[in-house]
């Protein structure tokens, strides 16, 4: 039978939490602050409206603390108000520090049970793709990458796509963005890449200067740097933008061969992107827009859907390829590797509550399920230890205990307290003094195994070098000519606005890496910044957008309306 969100999977509805009421009502969807799985219980003159602490106590006065006298002072055994006040202190958890900006919401995605013309059984054993039909509940968190939690969303930016499948077997977290490629192809430079897109450390100002220093010294950055400053950096909306896997991952048979697969999500919606301009004009009226299309979109049951489609390549180096295909910074040629449509995904139900499902939700590229399995790719690499990391710190050594993030299946772990623990994942007639295994006093026991491992062979020094293959260039010139005319325009555009500023040795670089991807693009990028350099000089100097800022700043205390103190 397939799994629907309807059918939870072995009869478990959820995890049981210290009191041994569900986290989840019978639907196998998360419980997030009502439902009739919370106990219900009431005290003489309650019902189940009256207010009370987190205690439980009923609570007679939520209008004044406890006083001498009516004007104070305060004493210090105000347990309701202490209670009240420190949780709202601590109401919001650290923010991501990329994918701050995020909406989110559930749906199904139903697998075709073919890979192509293909039985999807010949390259992968992974059980949400067998049978033609099946269904399998998702949560799925979009996001702006580099800006703070409340930015537009009309900035420059990549977005995130993640997807949370809750599968039979487990979760599976397929953590991509809407590009195909990424700026980098090594782990080792991701704080780097990040610490350049945020605001300067001294003054707290992001700038188009820190940006292109540093990838006018990672030439591999060139292929996102023809995506991002195009009309592909700024999607109209969530709806209708593409994602993708982005880094290399593999599939793994029955018999435990494997091939390598790309992961790429195909809006049925069709794809539109905004020049830099349209961005604005939707910024100055709305900048919760992508957030609000998605949400009201789905209230109004015009449900999102994408098709997931894999590329499919053999298990091997691939010498014939001018690329390495486990680079993170290229793309596989469809005329070689074709899109092979798998399943569908439809978006069907908001969140109840956003900090409960959409901020908490915590996803992690090495949370795979059998049938799935990690390539070489050394980004894959860094991040499958980066992510998961990352959510224990920002949310909790247990946040796989909270509803969103929790299996819509059996749980029995070994694992053991922890900030926030509020259940054990104990199996039912499980001795509890056990927590460890192996053991013969009625412990947990390891799994059966159902079919090989993988078992890839390794023959090799251990270095610190960068991939031979690196061809940094071509595919961001292909990408540069495949551009419409208005897209290469707005790039150009782009580019030039935010280098206008830069350092001469930073401008002067970047020339050169767009003259190494198509002489056409450096040609245009050199005029564009040579025509603002005089525009800079006609205006009385080479600081003009810099003296322009500081006039803004200097304009609003001047036109400030003065105001009498009260």
């Amino acid at each position: 039978m397939p799994m629907t969100p309807e059918q939870p999977q072995n009869g478990h509805n959820g995890h049981q939490n210290g009191n041994g009421h569900s986290a989840a009502d019978g639907t196998g969807t998360a419980v997030t602050g009502s439902g009739s799985s919370h106990d219900q219980r009431t005290a003489a003159g309650e019902d189940a409206q009256t207010l009370t602490t987190r205690q439980g106590h009923p609570l007679s006065n939520n209008q004044n603390i406890r006083t001498v006298g009516n004007r104070g002072p305060a004493t210090l055994e105000n347990y309701a108000f202490i209670e009240k006040i420190s949780h709202f202190d601590r109401e919001r958890v650290p923010e991501r520090v990329v994918h701050a900006r995020g909406a989110g919401a559930h749906g199904v995605f139903e697998a075709y049970g073919t890979v192509g013309n293909e039985p999807i059984a010949k390259y992968t054993r992974a059980k949400l793709f067998q049978e033609k039909g099946k269904q399998t509940p998702v949560f799925v968190r979009f996001s702006t990458v580099g800006h703070g939690g409340h930015s537009p969303e009309t900035l420059r930016d990549p977005r995130g796509f993640a997807v949370k499948f809750y599968t039979e077997d487990g979760n599976w977290d397929l953590v991509g963005n809407n590009l195909k490629v990424f700026f980098i192809r090594d782990a080792m430079k991701f704080p780097d890449l990040i610490h350049s897109q945020k605001p300067d450390p001294v003054h707290n100002r992001q700038t188009g200067e820190r940006i292109f220093d540093f990838i006018s010294n990672t030439p591999e950055a060139m292929h996102m740097v023809a995506f991002l400053f195009s009309p592909w950096g700024i999607p109209a909306n969530y709806r209708q933008m593409q994602g993708s896997g982005v880094n290399t991952y593999k599939w793994v048979n029955a018999q435990g061969e494997a091939v390598l697969v790309k992961y790429h999500w195909e809006p049925l919606q069709g794809i539109k992107n905004l020049t830099a301009a349209e961005a604005e004009a939707i910024q100055a009226k709305n900048f919760n827009h992508a957030t609000q299309d998605l949400f009201e979109n789905i209230k109004a049951g015009n449900f999102p859907e994408w098709e997931l489609c894999v590329q499919i390549m053999s298990d091997d180096e691939h010498p014939e390829l001018d690329f390495d295909p486990l680079d993170d910074t290229k793309i596989w040629p469809q005329d070689q590797f074709p899109f092979l449509p798998v399943g569908k995904m439809t978006l069907n139900r908001n969140p109840e509550n956003y900090f409960a499902e959409v901020e908490q939700v915590a996803f992690g590229t090495g949370v795979l399920v059998d049938g799935l399995d990690f390539s070489d790719d050394k980004m894959l690499q860094g991040r499958t230890f980066s992510y998961s990391d990352t959510q224990r710190y920002r949310v909790g050594t247990n946040y796989l205990q909270l509803p969103i993030n929790a299996p819509k299946k059996h749980v029995a772990t070994n694992q053991r307290d922890g900030q926030m623990a509020y259940h054990v994942d104990a199996a039912p007639g499980q001795n509890n003094h056990v927590n460890y295994e192996p053991s013969s006093l009625n412990g947990l026991k390891e799994a059966p195994r159902s079919a090989p491992d993988h078992m890839p062979q390794y023959t090799g020094r251990l270095i610190r070098q960068t991939i031979d293959r690196q061809n940094n260039f071509k595919q961001a010139g292909e990408r540069y000519r495949l551009h419409e005319d208005w897209e290469r325009d707005d790039l150009i555009s782009n580019m030039v606005g935010a280098l206008t500023d830069a350092n001469k040795v930073i401008q002067d670089k970047m020339i050169e890496l767009c003259t190494n991807c198509d002489p056409d693009w450096g040609r245009r990028v050199a005029e564009g910044l040579q025509k603002a350099n005089n525009g800079k000089q006609a205006e009385g100097g080479n600081q003009y957008n810099q003296q322009k800022q500081e006039q803004a700043v200097e304009q609003a205390e001047a036109r400030g309306h003065e105001a009498k103190p009260y």
